[in-house]
């Protein structure tokens, strides 16, 4: 077991020397032990007690082994481990308690006259020969180190490389920008600078993959820098104005000069300190006023519905949700089988969805489940999980499929115990596979890969999955570690513990994300009951749906059975003893235990549906087909599903008509919080001006009219 002697150090400063590397300066000391095994919340709990600090406004950092340049942040319990991992050989290590708020860095500059300057002032020359004193973000000019650093996230290269552009005066655009990887090169005219960051082999961070040496644009910026936006403008002030609420535009124009160099006029300040101040006070002004409100109208109108809400220090607010309908859906008529998403709206860009989606006898999203945090971190995801958990009236074992991001596939059967199984989506599987191919292989080289990573998701026995890997191996063993780190027990049919019922993915963030999209930006409130509507209308049409059906299976199901009844009439079944049965297939011996519901095939089992070696087993021995189907797949469990529904908060909103029944809405269209683009429609009229001047007509010289509409006849020249 892994074993480190860390010092912690707090309350100094990094000290950036001549060669790029960095020394922390002062603070106090102390000494703690850290195992492998240890969980961050622990460490973080024993370095509280040694410095009697809350460590909610403190992060953790180190420096790498022989890399002095880059401090690496330790966010959640993997981080701690892989700490240990590089320094486990080490006498001891060094740690730094660092406030999130300030993360200073400072340089030593060492002048001719042997005197050590700060690291953010800088001597410029102006035209006339005199000296201009500037405060520049010498310590953003340094934040991208080059090829090897790694990143939490794409979004945390993303936010890097924008303070890396505005500090080095240079403006880029992105060539490639998705989940997987990020490409950006200077727009300069000629200037070959470019980024590229993607997923490491491990799949754990996002790496640097490639990175230019130098600009050959001189990198000049222009006062106006076009990265400056209001929302980069909103997340420079933010911290401070939350210090100081009386942060005048004009000294926040004064200061980004000084510190940026950037020239901004006062609509530009006014504009940023409007945002900083909505993403610092409005969700907690809603959490404080409007949620508290909201949630004991849900708990009147849905009687039996969960909604909570938690406030955590030095962040939004959370906000869980589950209707009372939507439990009793899931519980009676739906699979047990979960799917985890995060939905991001343009029209929301402060708050993110969580959400459990389900699936129903006709294989569509069943929402079960949401909450609307801050981010989709691994602390709110853990939290949703918790809430979920506590809600769930049953202990049946349920299968969670996700796109494995921020560890979340590790937390879930911490959360869950024995009761819940992780699984990767196949669709991000895929998408993610993809990514770790050789750019240089051709494209049909691809599409074999693809094609054995898709015979080996579905391949129903182990000597089919270990063919594909084979194959895999066989052009790439770089690629073939990558996903056999990814644990196929979480994502192929041979080696899956839980039961997926042949649902692979969902289109839960396509659903979701649709019925959040307005040209507003949404509050909390707004967002969650919009999403109420859209189930509600949901569920009623289903339900309106399902009670025409005849058949006892849904007709998705029933489809699926009649396939494979028409193959299952060509094959061979040679009874045995009891319920066991041998059927033939192309040379092949399947044996059928229909006392069981099992194949040796696996279909039965992996699908819910019997396979059609089972068929023909029921065809031979006159036995019902829809008994021996997954009870999950019948109209009748469809019903259950929808039986329930989610009834109307009135008092929220207007009524407007939904689909064949009335149903209230609670979206009243917000006031639109930004300035639509172009010139506008018509001159607003300036509150001063309280009297209009009368026109006065050229002719007769009488005011109300012009000479235009005079009706004074013209009188005749003499």
């Amino acid at each position: 077991m892994g074993k480190v002697l860390a010092i912690c150090q707090m309350g100094g400063e990094f000290v950036q020397n001549k060669d790029g590397t960095l020394t922390y300066s002062g603070g106090e000391a102390h000494a703690v032990d850290i195992e492998r095994d240890m969980a961050l919340d622990e460490l973080r709990n024993e370095i509280s007690g040694m410095f009697n600090c809350n460590m909610e406004a403190y992060s953790i950092k180190y420096f790498l082994p022989n890399n002095k340049k880059t401090a690496i942040t330790v966010s959640n319990d993997k981080d701690l481990k892989r700490m240990v991992d590089f320094h486990v050989n080490s006498d001891t290590t060094d740690i730094y308690i660092m406030k999130k708020a300030e993360n200073r860095v400072i340089r030593s500059v060492v002048a001719d006259s042997d005197t050590t300057t700060d690291m953010t002032t800088t001597t410029l020359a102006t035209v006339d020969g005199s000296s201009k004193r500037r405060r520049v973000s010498v310590d953003w000019a340094n934040l991208i180190t080059g090829v090897g650093q790694v990143f939490e996230s794409p979004k945390a290269f993303r936010d890097t490389l924008h303070k890396y552009a505005v500090a080095n005066k240079f403006t880029y655009k992105f060539v490639k920008n998705d989940t997987t990887r990020v490409t950006a090169e200077c727009t300069a005219e000629d200037c070959p600078w470019r980024i590229h960051a993607s997923k490491s082999p491990a799949k754990k961070e996002f790496m640097i993959k490639k990175m230019s040496d130098e600009h050959t644009c001189g990198k000049e910026m222009k006062r106006g820098h076009r990265l400056a936006s209001q929302r980069w403008v909103a997340s420079v002030i933010k911290e401070k104005l939350r210090d100081s609420p009386n942060y005048k535009p004009k000294d926040i124009a004064t200061d980004l000069e000084k510190e940026y160099g950037l020239s901004l006029n006062y609509s530009q300040a006014w504009r940023g300190k409007f945002i900083a101040k909505k993403e610092l006070y409005n969700s907690l002004e809603e959490a404080s006023g409007q949620l508290p409100w909201f949630i004991s109208r849900i708990h009147e109108t849905n009687p039996g519905s969960i909604a909570t809400m938690d406030a955590p220090e030095g962040s939004k607010c959370r906000f869980f949700v589950a209707f009372r309908a939507s439990l009793e859906g899931f519980e009676h008529g739906c699979r047990p089988l979960l799917f985890l998403d995060a939905i991001t709206s343009k029209s929301t860009r402060h708050w993110r969805l969580l959400v459990a989606t389900a699936v129903d006898g006709e294989g569509e999203i069943f929402p079960v489940a949401f909450a609307v945090v801050e981010n989709d971190s691994l602390e709110n995801w853990r939290w949703f999980l918790e809430q979920l958990k506590s809600t769930l009236s049953s202990s049946r074992a349920i299968t969670f499929v996700c796109n494995g991001q921020n560890g979340l596939l590790e937390e879930i059967p911490l959360v869950f115990d024995e009761y819940g199984y992780p699984g990767y989506c196949v669709n991000q599987l895929i998408e993610d596979f993809t990514a770790q191919l050789d750019e240089e292989w051709t494209q049909e080289v691809k599409n074999d890969m693809v094609d054995h990573l898709r015979h080996a998701i579905y391949a129903l026995k182990a000597e089919e999955f270990n063919q594909c890997l084979d194959n895999i191996k066989a052009q790439s063993e770089e690629v073939y570690q990558w996903l056999m780190e990814t644990k196929p027990e979480r994502w192929s049919d041979a080696y899956f513990k839980g039961l997926r019922y042949g649902q692979y993915s969902s289109n839960a963030v396509e659903i979701f994300t649709d019925w959040v999209s307005t040209r507003y930006e949404l509050s909390v409130v707004q967002m969650v009951d919009l999403v109420r509507c859209k189930i509600m209308e949901m569920m009623y049409t289903r339900r309106e749906i399902s009670n025409g059906w005849t058949d006892l299976l849904t007709p998705s199901a029933n489809r699926k059975v009649q396939e494979h009844m028409n193959r299952a009439r060509t094959l061979d079944v040679v009874c045995s003893a009891g319920d066991v049965f041998e059927v033939r297939d192309d040379s092949v011996n399947n044996v059928v235990n229909v006392e069981t519901w099992e194949c040796s095939c696996r279909r039965w089992q992996v699908d819910g549906l019997p396979c059609m070696h089972a068929l023909a087993v029921f065809e031979r021995t006159d036995r019902g087909v829809y008994d021996y189907c997954s009870k999950y797949f019948t109209a009748e469990c469809y019903r259950l599903a929808y039986s329930s529904s989610i009834n109307p908060i009135p008092d929220v909103g207007q009524p407007i008509a939904c689909s064949s029944e009335l149903i209230h809405s609670s979206v009243t269209p917000p006031t639109r919080t930004r300035r639509m683009a172009g010139r506008p429609k018509e001159k607003p009229a300036d509150p001063r001006i309280s009297i209009k001047r009368s026109n006065r007509c050229s002719k007769c010289k009488v005011y109300g009219h012009n000479k235009a509409t005079c009706k004074m006849p013209a009188q005749m020249d003499i």
